[in-house]
């Protein structure tokens, strides 16, 4: 049972604490010096603080990130609602080929109205492009340069303020005789021919057919849109998805040298026209026996048999490594509109899909563009470099407003990897299948290819070339790649064409 305590000794304890009153203000003080929710209202405050902080400097660097690295591609870009904001001020500028002709200018008539005039027409017509109904080629990409002007205030001072100023103008890469031979020599097939120079970068000529003209480009605007079986105004040479064929063994070949760097010399294959593998097969060329083949051997003589048991042996990992760092499912380093080049194996693939893939066939697409950039990274000693279309770029009074300076995207592979396959490249032309590039005053060097593709009716082959030459000073000059449609083999089709390329570089170019 509970006793209640007095009242008395309640009296007490109040009188004892009434002595003590300094105490009692003692703590009453502690305890408002550091109050709970004062705390946690200074450290809310603090964190908004921060968090202000960190999203102004934020949005800052954004900004400079926008004005320093993408102004170029923003003002450039098609999607850009305000790039022709200027066609009241400016006439739109004209544009070079590096030999100094013109390949773009504006015609301005009497009563003022302007037309654009193509004077090569057909042959640069998706390099170049057009700048009505939309825009494409360069005359999309070099839009703000085209309407802008440097001109100096003196120079526009003196001009009629009422009228328009000329806009800057564009100096390409592109050599009109080897963009003209580059035209020709692809005739009547569809496909491209892309020819640069593997130590810079620059692109000397780019060729995609079927082809329009872009003096006629309103008149025909609604055939071609409406065309979808052509796809006329599709730039095959960065756009144009395609199998790669046998000159994707370039790659199968540097992913087992890198598998086998001390035996590779070594390695031996009993070719006998065809490769059986759990219920898949793969076949050389109409069946041809090769016999005992060394690798090299085997890379000139594109023996597929060889590279599908390669392919079988490296597996799929090693096959996507040297892919993924080649740029495959990943954009290129430059800003000229182009696919994205394909590659998909995986871990869990059949022996079939292996063989195909080490051979340039299966899922594996590839621009023409991408394989150029693989030849040139042979040719350069294991380096990529940007390729680049405008040389720079220049005012109407002659001021220079900007130069491309050529740019090394990144080493690939090293000087030795680079050299082994160099020397097969040269092997396939001394003695494999394009022996018909071997009867020249320069060294050519490259990789043949039939790409198959679809089944049926609807099955075809078509024909490739890549490789590159060397004149007296040693050193890689000129990088070609052809893609000719349903052409057939590389060395009936893409290797003749490629041909002619190099001896108008050789003939006309680089004398």
């Amino acid at each position: 049972m509970g006793i209640k305590p007095s009242g008395r000794k309640d009296k007490n304890k109040a009188e004892k604490e009434k002595k003590t009153p300094v105490k009692v203000r003692e703590v009453h003080l502690e305890q408002e010096a550091e109050p709970a929710d004062a705390k946690g209202r200074n450290t809310e405050l603090g964190i908004v603080t921060y968090a202000f902080v960190f999203l102004f400097v934020l949005m800052i660097g954004y900004l400079v990130y926008l004005n320093g690295w993408k102004a170029e591609s923003l003002n450039s870009s098609s999607y850009n609602t305000k790039q022709d904001a200027n066609e009241d001020k400016y006439v739109r500028g004209s544009i070079y080929s590096s030999d100094g002709q013109v390949l773009a200018y504006t015609n301005v008539a009497d009563d003022g109205t302007e037309t654009r005039i193509y004077p090569y027409g057909n042959v640069f017509s998706h390099v170049i492009g057009y700048s009505s109904n939309g825009k494409s080629g360069l005359e999309s990409t070099s839009n703000s340069d085209l309407m802008t002007s440097h001109t100096s205030v003196l120079t526009q001072l003196r001009e009629d303020s009422d009228e328009k100023q000329l806009g800057d103008s564009v100096y390409t890469t592109l050599n009109t005789t080897l963009q003209q031979t580059a035209y020709s020599a692809l005739g009547s097939y569809n496909g491209a021919v892309i020819a640069m120079e593997p130590d810079t970068g620059k692109i000397l000529a780019m060729v995609s057919k079927p082809d329009f003209d872009p003096n006629a480009i309103e008149d025909i605007w609604e055939q071609v849109v409406n065309d979808s079986s052509s796809s006329v105004l599709l730039n095959r040479a960065t756009q144009g998805l395609y199998p790669p064929g046998s000159t994707f063994k370039i790659l199968t070949t540097l992913a087992y040298i890198r598998e086998n760097p001390t035996t590779y010399s070594d390695f031996s294959f009993t070719c006998e026209g065809t490769l059986e593998e759990s219920g898949a097969s793969i076949h050389c060329y109409n069946s041809k026996v090769h016999g005992v083949v060394d690798l090299k051997t085997a890379f000139a003589k594109s023996c597929n048999t060889t590279y599908a048991s390669i392919g079988l042996g490296l597996g799929s990992t090693s096959l996507a490594s040297v892919c993924e760092e080649f740029l495959f499912n990943s954009a290129l380093p430059t800003s000229l509109q182009h696919s994205t080049s394909q590659f998909s194996l995986s871990s869990s693939a059949s022996y079939g899909e292996i063989m195909q893939t080490a051979i340039g066939q299966g899922d594996t697409l590839v621009t023409p563009l991408h394989m150029a950039l693989i030849t040139a990274t042979v040719a350069n000693d294991g380096v990529m470099m940007r390729p680049y279309l405008v040389d720079y770029v220049e005012a109407n009074d002659g001021t220079n407003v900007s130069v491309t300076s050529s740019s090394k995207y990144k080493r690939l592979m090293t000087t030795d990897e680079a050299a082994i396959l160099q020397e097969y490249m040269e092997e396939t032309v001394i003695s494999g299948t394009a022996t018909s590039l071997s009867w020249f005053d320069f060294t050519v060097a490259g990789k043949t290819g039939s790409a198959e593709y679809g089944s049926g009716d609807s099955a075809g082959t078509h024909s490739w070339f890549v490789g590159y030459s060397t004149g007296e000073g040693g050193d890689a000059d000129l990088v070609v790649v052809v893609i000719a449609e349903d052409g057939g083999t590389g060395s009936d089709t893409a290797v003749p064409i490629a041909s002619q390329v190099f001896q108008a570089y050789y003939n006309y170019v680089a004398g």
